[in-house]
């Protein structure tokens, strides 16, 4: 379990790639701190650690996770947003954030807003429109944001100069795809929409 509070920007060192996936080599700040098996959220997505050697940690994305996130686009060199998972009794910054993408958006529009702090615009496929609404939580690249605006195929949300400073989202270009997951409280309360409309289930009494 994540909050979407970016802990560090790591920097992918090595890449191998398998039938069953990649593995990625990642230099971070926090590696003395790591123990085999410790999740981590890449970009928003939640890998294990299965491998430390000096400065280095190494996790392994299967196939799924290649298609499912821009995991499978990531080359040297490339920053990428790093979180520990929170540990028990934490402060909850952000939001609930599961480290499971759902699917990725196109940077539609960046604009700068006076001093430092922008406005990203992201597309918005129907399909997922019903989990976005204005001042709700989403997870893009891991971080963890609040919806400023809903348009028709399309949501924009407020980067301040911190986030700006300290995530990925300084590299970040119109046409870039984006990790993005979802509020999981929006997704169940659409499936609970979908299959029972505007009924309340039956309650049977005692």
């Amino acid at each position: 379990m994540f909050s979407g509070i970016v802990e560090a920007v790591g920097t992918i060192q090595a890449i191998e790639t398998m039938a069953s996936g990649r593995r990625f080599w990642i230099q971070a700040p926090f590696v003395d701190a790591l123990s085999l098996g410790n999740s981590i959220a890449h970009d928003g997505a939640c890998l294990s650690v299965i491998a430390i050697k000096h400065r280095f940690y190494c996790v392994e994305a299967v196939h799924e996770t290649l298609v499912r996130t821009t995991l499978g686009e990531r080359d040297l060199g490339d920053g990428i947003n790093l979180e520990r998972a929170l540990p028990i009794g934490a402060r909850l910054e952000g939001h609930i954030v599961q480290g499971h993408i759902d699917t990725t958006l196109e940077v539609l529009e960046i604009s700068r807003v006076g001093g430092e702090s922008y406005y990203f615009t992201f597309s918005l496929p129907e399909p997922w429109a019903p989990y976005v609404v204005e001042k709700g939580s989403i997870a893009i690249n891991g971080v963890s944001l609040t919806v400023a605006n809903v348009e028709r195929e399309a949501f924009r949300v407020a980067i301040i100069p911190w986030t700006f400073q300290h995530t990925t989202f300084a590299r970040l270009k119109r046409g870039d795809r984006v990790n993005v997951e979802f509020d999981i409280m929006a997704k169940y309360l659409w499936k609970w929409a979908q299959q029972y409309g505007l009924r309340l289930p039956a309650v049977e009494s005692s």
